[in-house]
């Protein structure tokens, strides 16, 4: 019955399936169909890998083939008119009759590749499948910050991380060459430390810092391509010197007040004093006894006028 419904069969209900089975494949005698041994082929960067596309059925002796790439929602020719085309003309050949090989793969091959064929003898004359190609990058020397020193009981984060990698590296933590898990409380080992790791940012974040977290730090990036890691950083971690740091302050204020001392007592001393009489007015001198200075507006000046007492 499905067989029937499938070819639209409604006459001859007694025609027997054998028949209907020969019906149904003559129809399609002669229709172009594809296959592909690997639709989503996965390759390192700089390596050579083939894209299948296999012709099954087809009665047209020379189709057309074509391969288009698309990426960032463009579509571009690859396979044209008889001849590689784009950014990929030099390191790519056709294989066989459809195939597409590419030599020298680089991380913007990572698309969608169309592999189209035109039969122009066949009842159904086109066909198509697609296929994804990932192009995987190891990832480089990741960048590391560790802080030099931290005093004890303090916050600390060390950060890890890579650009460049393909897909998205993993990252881990090593101190003293030892592999530190993402969770301090999870390993009796470090049960002295109090940290937290995260793989996916590269970020170790220390709540509070023990003696026991000194060493020598380095992180290494990873992915399905390989792995990077960055050179070895020390981290110190001292006790704060509370003595010290209350006896400099001590020194700092005796110092002061020695300084503000010696500063009163130069003033009482008089060495801030300016004795400079600068612009100094004009002061009358002593008159002496029996003499009387009159100004007059003739003279514009003084003159005396003297007197005797008898």
């Amino acid at each position: 019955m499905a067989l029937r419904r499938r070819l639209g069969l409604r006459l001859c209900p007694r025609l027997p399936d054998f028949f209907l089975l020969l019906l149904f494949r003559g129809c399609f005698i002669g229709a172009v169909n594809l296959k592909s041994s690997n639709r989503n082929p996965v390759v390192q960067e700089f390596e050579s890998v083939e894209l299948s596309c296999i012709i099954t059925d087809s009665q047209t002796n020379d189709p057309r083939i074509e391969w288009k790439k698309i990426q960032d929602d463009q579509t571009t020719y690859v396979f044209f008119d008889n001849k590689i085309q784009g950014d990929l003309a030099g390191r790519a050949e056709l294989l066989g009759k459809t195939s597409l090989k590419i030599w020298n793969v680089t991380r913007t091959d990572s698309a969608l590749y169309r592999c189209e064929v035109v039969a122009r003898n066949d009842r159904k004359e086109i066909d198509e499948i697609v296929i994804e190609l990932t192009v995987q990058v190891k990832p480089v020397t990741p960048v590391c910050r560790v802080p030099k020193a931290v005093p004890v009981g303090k916050t600390a984060t060390l950060h890890c991380q890579e650009s460049e990698g393909y897909p998205r590296p993993h990252y881990s933590w090593y101190r003293n060459d030892v592999p530190l898990p993402t969770d301090s409380r999870a390993n009796p080992r470090f049960r002295n430390s109090s940290f937290l790791l995260n793989s996916e940012t590269g970020t170790l974040v220390f709540s509070a810092v023990h003696k026991e977290d000194s060493g020598q730090y380095y992180c290494i990036a990873s992915n399905d391509a390989g792995s990077a890691r960055c050179e070895e950083q020390e981290m110190e971690v001292y006790d704060l010197n509370i003595g010290g740091i209350i006896g400099g302050v001590l020194v700092v204020l005796a110092v002061l007040a020695l300084i503000t001392l010696g500063i009163c007592c130069a003033y009482r001393r008089g060495y801030f004093i300016n004795n400079k009489q600068d612009g100094e007015s004009y002061k009358n001198p002593g008159k002496p006894d029996g003499v009387n200075y009159i100004r007059t507006d003739e003279e514009g000046d003084f003159r005396h006028k003297s007197s005797f007492v008898i």
